[in-house]
């Protein structure tokens, strides 16, 4: 289950990060998810480092989408609380984004939880 969920949020997140250097009207400086060019490379990096662990380390799947579940959280807090169209003055973000970070990171961490479940040893009956 890990290894099946980290390959696929890999793979959306490398594609909206490519997709962030596409003119589009989802994604990118003019669309609903605002984005510029470190954005769209924090999204292909992370894709990349899901990636890693869904096909590399399987076991590290379910860490790993806490961990960025926990960071994306974070991001929507930040988000909610900065005031402008950056985000720590570095990455473009609007309330879209914010609101998108703070669904993805409980979904990442409710993924890796699940993940850890599954790959915990059962108890014997």
């Amino acid at each position: 289950m890990g290894k099946t969920s980290a390959s696929v949020f890999g793979w959306v997140l490398v594609v909206v990060g490519v997709l962030g250097f596409i003119p589009n009207p989802i994604v990118g400086s003019g669309g609903i998810f605002v984005t510029d060019l470190l954005h769209n490379l924090v999204h292909i990096i992370s894709g990349a480092i899901f990636l890693w662990a869904a096909y590399s380390a399987p076991m590290k799947a379910g860490a790993v989408m806490k961990t960025f579940g926990v960071i994306y959280l974070l991001l929507a807090v930040l988000g909610f609380f900065s005031s402008g169209d950056m985000l720590l003055g570095l990455i473009s973000s609007n309330m879209a984004d914010t609101y998108l970070h703070l669904v993805l990171g409980i979904v990442f961490v409710l993924a890796g939880v699940k993940a850890g479940k599954a790959m915990a040893p059962q108890p014997m009956m």
